[in-house]
């Protein structure tokens, strides 16, 4: 890689990466200091400091204050987890889709989702409540919150003809996300709309994603019975 090929903190990282990877510094070894780099490559200090912070984002190399920075002994191996489009999901089981836009109403986000979620005081989102289906049979409910300030043409769209979930994918991209998992007993509302027993046990996950520090959208997603997760490492 040429010098010119690294005057950016991504270029940069990418050498660095190469590096690790190839042994060239080994797990445990400490790599140069950052002033040492910066000369190294032509660029100022701050632009070795991103990138390094990345890596250490990614645990790649431990940084210690006074001490340098480190390769891992142990990096973390982490699968990356893409957003689904569901009427892709959908339709890649062999299935017919379509949703069921149940509530579009503008708002005030919720207190108990100012702490996780969070958007300007006093600001409206928009509130979607959507219901998936394949083949005309329920397969997922959907309760979302869109932070305007983050995706502004989302206040003037119906979401009848498109999902919210498309349509963010494609239109809101996102810099990094929160994603959990857990399960729900189905009560009056669940049973109805997923066409399951009262008390049933259902897949739910809720999803936060950003754009940089602004909060692009909070989904709570809950799957009809059967619902099964796949995904690869």
């Amino acid at each position: 890689m040429s010098l010119s090929d690294t005057n950016s903190w991504k270029g940069i990282r990418t050498e660095l990466l190469r590096r690790i990877h190839d042994r060239i510094w080994q797990p445990g070894e400490q790599i140069p200091h950052e002033a040492d780099l910066a000369e190294e490559f032509g660029c100022a200090r701050t632009t070795v400091n991103r990138a390094l912070r990345d890596l250490a984002q990614s645990g790649l190399v431990v940084r210690k204050r006074r001490a340098g920075t480190r390769v891992a002994l142990n990096p973390p191996q982490r699968a990356t987890l893409t957003i689904p489009i569901i009427r892709e999901e959908i339709e890649a089981l062999g299935h017919t889709y379509r949703h069921s836009l149940l509530e579009r109403d503008l708002r005030p986000l919720p207190p108990v989702l100012h702490g996780a979620f969070q958007v300007t005081l006093g600001a409206d989102v928009l509130f979607l409540k959507t219901l998936h289906f394949a083949d005309d049979r329920p397969y997922a409910y959907e309760e979302r919150y869109i932070n305007l300030e983050a995706a502004p043409e989302a206040r003037d769209l119906a979401f009848d003809r498109i999902s919210a979930n498309e349509w963010l994918v494609h239109n809101a991209p996102y810099t990094h996300g929160d994603l959990s998992f857990f399960a729900v007993n189905a009560g009056d509302n669940l049973s109805r709309q997923l066409d399951a027993a009262e008390g049933t046990a259902l897949f739910a996950m809720e999803r936060i994603t950003w754009s940089a520090d602004l909060p692009i959208t909070h989904v709570r997603l809950i799957f009809a019975p059967g619902y099964r997760m796949r995904t690869e490492i």
